[in-house]
């Protein structure tokens, strides 16, 4: 399958065609113009509350040796199983961006990583996430599988599987991180 058309990067916005009831008072949603806005948006028929439907943040971070090699992980979880990523996951409600990137890379590699900076953040029209990827370094820990990965590897930057990548983001995440580092 072409890294440009995996099942995370398909049009689907976490439901958005199931939503039919208000969460404040249950009375149906309905689509409706919005002329301040220009769009379409889900309203709700009974007291008129507006749903927003806004995307997930993701955090992300590639972790680097000090020898430039990054670590990546073969996916053991849908969307994209199978295929290789840096650790990235959900930010989960009273975690910091940052902070949920350092637990992903722990919960999906063993490895402790320490961030360096603001890689870039990648957003698609059609897919219902933000990532927020980040580089940083390993400080500790041992590289290991875990539920969320098949195998857990060290690259250089010559040697990235890129037809093997999981999603769209991960490419140009990883493009963006060789640029950055050659500079």
């Amino acid at each position: 399958m072409p890294a440009d058309h995996h099942h995370h990067d398909r049009p689907h916005l976490s439901g958005e065609s199931q939503l039919k009831f208000c969460p404040l008072c249950g009375a149906p949603l309905v689509e409706r113009y919005l002329e301040e806005e220009r769009r379409e948006r889900k309203v709700c028929s009974g007291c008129g509350y507006i749903f927003y439907l806004n995307p997930k943040i993701v955090a992300g971070v590639v972790p680097r040796e000090g020898d430039g090699r990054i670590w990546l992980l073969r996916r053991n979880i849908a969307p994209g199983m199978g295929r290789w990523t840096f650790p990235g996951g959900y930010v989960d409600l009273g975690e910091s961006v940052p902070d949920a990137a350092v637990r992903e890379a722990f919960e999906e590699t063993c490895l402790n990583v320490r961030i360096d900076g603001l890689l870039n953040v990648y957003s698609y029209a059609h897919v219902g996430i933000a990532l927020v990827a980040y580089f940083g370094s390993v400080v500790g820990g041992k590289a290991a599988l875990t539920p969320e990965s098949q195998e857990v590897r060290v690259f250089r930057p010559e040697d990235i599987p890129w037809d093997e990548l999981a999603f769209t983001s991960t490419r140009d995440a990883l493009r963006d991180y060789i640029r950055y580092e050659t500079i």
